[in-house]
């Protein structure tokens, strides 16, 4: 079966997580910014939510996660939990 490891980053809004993406694109590290800004309690981890399978997590989130190039965040997704950056860090 397939797994994925990831980090994310989960905001109220589509514009503070287009304005997190360009922070993070500009050169600030991706576990900071998730330290200092995501609303989920994996945030106290930069965002790392360790290694799942699908179904694990959320439709829209298993889409990004199990197709998304590595390395490269992605986002904004929305859930019903808000939106989300992802940054696929392993995949077998």
């Amino acid at each position: 079966m397939a797994r994925a490891s990831a980090r994310h980053i989960l905001v109220d809004s589509e514009e503070k997580c287009l304005s997190l993406k360009q922070e993070i694109e500009d050169g600030k590290d991706f576990a900071e910014v998730a330290k200092a800004h995501s609303s989920c309690p994996s945030g106290r981890q930069g965002g790392d939510l360790g290694s799942f399978g699908p179904g694990q997590m959320v439709p829209e989130f298993d889409k990004v996660v199990f197709s998304a190039e590595l390395n490269e965040v992605q986002g904004p997704v929305k859930t019903q939990f808000g939106y989300h950056l992802l940054e696929v860090t392993e995949r077998t």
